[in-house]
């Protein structure tokens, strides 16, 4: 017997309907269509208390970091730009 292989994507969507909303492993195996010993081996690997989860966290919390260091650097931009300034010769 063969053994099905999905995307990570999938893996970590089955298990945030497990963790995150609080929806039962035997009902997301099964409305997926794959056993419950994946789904715990899914959640071993993308739960919360992984690695993976931990990683995904840092990289997400540092994504927000420079999304608001961008949007001030260019703000102060377009403030400087929009400004006049003076400029005297002598």
């Amino acid at each position: 017997m063969s053994s099905k292989r999905y995307p990570e994507e999938f893996k970590i969507e089955a298990v945030r309907q497990v963790t995150e909303r609080g929806h039962s492993v035997a009902e997301v195996a099964s409305r997926l269509g794959t056993t419950t010993h994946s789904l715990y081996a899914w959640i071993k690997a993308y739960g919360p208390e992984s690695n993976t989860f931990k990683k995904q966290s840092d990289e997400h919390a540092e994504l927000q970091r420079l999304r608001k260091e961008l949007k001030r650097v260019t703000e102060e931009r377009y403030t400087s730009r929009s400004s006049p300034t003076e400029v005297y010769l002598y």
